[in-house]
C-alpha cells in the first residue's frame, strides 16, 4: 500500500512527535507499504522519511522545486517527483496514495488534511485522510469540525471522511 504521510517539516517541537513518527515509518517499513510524502530533509518529513529508508522501505518523494533548489530534498529517495508549487505536490500525493495519514503539522498539513476531505467529500475520490491524534495534537481541529458540523455548515459527517486514531495499533487498524 502506498501511505502519504502528511507532517511537519520543523525541528524545533517535542520528542513525543519524532518518536510518532519514527514508529510510523518503521512500521511502513516492516509491513512492506510505500511512503509518499513531502520529500523535505527536515523535521518529521525527514523523521518518517529515515525511519522507512533504514527499515528498507521504498519513498516516493514529491517536491517543490523551490524546497529542492533551497537544499532541502534528503537523500534517501527511491522515486523523486518533481513539481512546481505546493498545490502540485497535494495532487501528486493523493494521485500516488492508496490513504493519507496526518502526523502533526502546521498550515501545510492542515491544507493536505482539508483539501483530500473536500475532495472525498465531492466525490473525486474515496481516500481517507488520517488524523494521528499523538499526544492530544489534533483535539482542537477535532473540535473545531465538531462544531462546524453542530452549525451546519457539513454534507454528511466529517468523520466520513477524516478519520481519528490515537496510536500505532488504531492507525494500523485503520489503513487496514
Amino acid at each position: 500500500m502506498k501511505i502519504a504521510v502528511f507532517c511537519s517539516a520543523n525541528d524545533s517541537i517535542a520528542p513525543a512527535y519524532f518518536k510518532a513518527a519514527e514508529e510510523l515509518g518503521k512500521w511502513m517499513a516492516d509491513s512492506g507499504h510505500t511512503l509518499v510524502y513531502g520529500g523535505q530533509n527536515r523535521g518529521l518529513m525527514r523523521c518518517v522519511g529515515e525511519a522507512v529508508h533504514n527499515g528498507g522501505g521504498q519513498i516516493i518523494g514529491v517536491i517543490p522545486q523551490i524546497l529542492a533548489n533551497s537544499g532541502q530534498r534528503p537523500d534517501c529517495l527511491d522515486v523523486e517527483i518533481p513539481c512546481d508549487n505546493l498545490s502540485d505536490r497535494k495532487d501528486l500525493m493523493l494521485a500516488q496514495a492508496d490513504v493519507c495519514v496526518a502526523l502533526p503539522g502546521g498550515i501545510g498539513t492542515l491544507d493536505e488534511v482539508f483539501t483530500v476531505a473536500a475532495s472525498h467529500s465531492i466525490g473525486y475520490h474515496c481516500k481517507e485522510a488520517i488524523l494521528y491524534n499523538v499526544e492530544g495534537f489534533w483535539d482542537k481541529a477535532i473540535e473545531m469540525l465538531d462544531d462546524m458540523q453542530r452549525r451546519g455548515f457539513m454534507r454528511g459527517h466529517w468523520t466520513d471522511y477524516i478519520k481519528v486514531v490515537e496510536n500505532l495499533e488504531e492507525l494500523k487498524a485503520a489503513i487496514l
